[in-house]
């Protein structure tokens, strides 16, 4: 049934096959930084952040066409489709600031394609998928963490971020149920010092998200962290787990999970989808057993 995908969908791995009908409209190989300057200047100015492919869409001829509404930058959205002048007989627009907004959202395409019944097996799995995750991570001494969407400037993971790291059994320091994902000041980091910080910038892979990890040591507080001096920093794939309110979120919490209490939930995706970097000896001004205050 699905005929094209824009250039960010690749899950599962079948859809690369379709043809792409959206693209950056700008270079996004440069740094966070200037990525941030960027899509803050276009948003001011009115730009768009992606091209549609008008032509190809209506080649295809769509009876859906699925766009999400949540946030401006992330993804498609209904304004970029009006612009490109695209057609389809009908939208859909979607909008996830939490788990049960996700889920909803898999029961609106269901019933816009006429498989409702498939559309509540498929969310009932997931759903019991994170309970067997929940109830086995509560075995497990829970550890304090932070979340990262971007590294400059820092973004604290929202959204239903939380949520997963709920279901781990991890304390989030740093971000809120439901709200944005939001800038907040270096310094907030470094009071936090959480047990572990995961960094999975948005629309990341793991190999780029491990890039960031030279933008986040010229921070002079750095080496300082906890979870720095002892190893419990991780890398992950933002793109395909952390910042993706579809159906990775169910692995995405096992990741989590996986991190912060040292064995795998369900299959072992370290070093396939997150990766550890290595431990930094304390300054001798800070003493090893530093804890958060």
């Amino acid at each position: 049934m699905l005929v094209g995908r824009s250039h960010e969908c690749d899950n599962p791995d079948w859809v690369r096959r379709l043809p792409p009908c959206s693209e950056p409209a700008f270079d996004v190989s440069v740094s966070s930084r200037e990525i941030d300057v960027e899509v803050r200047r276009r948003i001011r100015s009115g730009e768009p952040l992606y091209h549609l492919n008008a032509k190809l869409i209506d080649e295809l001829r769509p009876d859906l066409l699925i766009t999400q509404e949540h946030c401006e930058v992330c993804a498609i959205t209904p304004g970029d489709v009006e612009r490109s002048g695209a057609c389809a007989a009908k939208q859909l627009a979607l909008s996830a600031s939490s788990l049960d907004d996700i889920f909803q959202s898999i029961l609106r395409i269901s019933q816009a394609i006429g498989l409702p019944d498939e559309g509540k097996i498929v969310v009932q799995r997931e759903q019991e998928r994170l309970n067997r995750i929940r109830q086995e991570a509560a075995r497990s001494v829970r550890k304090t963490v932070v979340m990262l969407e971007w590294t400059d400037p820092l973004f604290a993971m929202g959204n239903w971020g939380p949520e997963l790291v709920e279901i781990a059994n991890g304390e989030l320091l740093i971000g809120e149920k439901g709200e944005y994902s939001a800038a907040i000041p270096d310094e907030r980091l470094r009071d936090a010092n959480p047990e572990f910080l995961i960094v999975a910038p948005c629309g990341f892979n793991l190999q780029r998200s491990l890039r960031e990890q030279a933008v986040l040591e010229r921070y002079p507080w750095w080496r300082d962290l906890q979870a720095v001096r002892n190893g419990n920093v991780a890398f992950a794939d933002g793109n395909l787990f952390f910042n993706r309110s579809g159906m990775t979120i169910t692995q995405t919490a096992e990741i989590i999970a996986e991190i912060l209490h040292g064995h795998p939930f369900g299959e072992s995706n370290e070093g396939k989808h997150w990766r550890r970097i290595e431990s930094y000896a304390p300054h001798a001004s800070q003493p090893a057993t530093a804890s958060r205050t």
